[in-house]
């Protein structure tokens, strides 16, 4: 750890991804570390940052429910900051986390600062509330984004998904039986953890290779 980021992958990476939290588990949560080390293995340079109500768990023993994610936009930005990354950005996260870099993306993406979004398990709505949706700004979102998202995903589906009004900058990849932190039941579906994981991988660096050369 460095500051108040966890790092992974080579320091001279030609794109860093910066990555929050879900609203539940920290940074260095199972299924954070895996995506993390996976991206890394792309090479990537991958950082990872807690929101503040995280960071005070580890002190105290007050688990505080996490606030509104708009309140976090914020703190999402001064990460940013903090980061300071050289060469291409892309911004993103874990569930709640993505969609925090979601709402402050666009303000981002016009002034350059960053290239893409990455969200990992986008909760579409709260599980077993479909009716209340967290999509609206996602149909005039601008940022080239790329949404991976498990078929079994409580919270969001792909029945439920592709009758949203999603905007055209938005791209989804769906992983065959993958829950919210995209792991299938290998007997259900022939599939591994490691298997979604390079899949992933690949995908993100073949669209962010793309975006990189649009930015140039």
């Amino acid at each position: 750890m460095a500051g108040n980021f966890l790092f992974d992958g080579p320091e001279d990476a030609p794109v860093t991804i910066l990555l929050a939290h879900g609203a539940g588990a920290p940074m260095d949560s199972t299924s954070m570390t895996a995506t993390a080390l996976a991206l890394a293995g792309a090479g990537f340079r991958v950082a990872r940052f807690e929101f503040g109500y995280m960071a005070a768990r580890r002190v105290s023993p007050d688990r505080k429910p996490p606030p509104r994610a708009e309140t976090l936009n914020p703190e999402y930005l001064l990460a940013i900051a903090d980061l300071g990354a050289k060469g291409p950005l892309v911004i993103g996260g874990k569930s709640m986390g993505g969609r925090v870099a979601s709402m402050v993306a666009d303000a981002l993406h016009a002034e350059g600062k960053i290239i893409g979004l990455l969200c990992l398990g986008y909760p579409f709505h709260p599980p077993g509330r479909p009716e209340q949706l967290r999509t609206g700004h996602l149909a005039e979102l601008n940022t080239p984004t790329l949404i991976c998202q498990g078929t079994r995903d409580e919270f969001g589906t792909p029945d439920e998904v592709k009758g949203y009004a999603l905007s055209d900058q938005i791209e989804i990849l769906w992983f065959e039986d993958g829950d919210h932190d995209l792991k299938p039941r290998k007997r259900v579906s022939g599939f591994s953890t490691a298997d979604h994981l390079k899949t992933l991988a690949e995908t993100v660096a073949r669209w962010v290779g793309r975006l990189a050369e649009r930015a140039r």
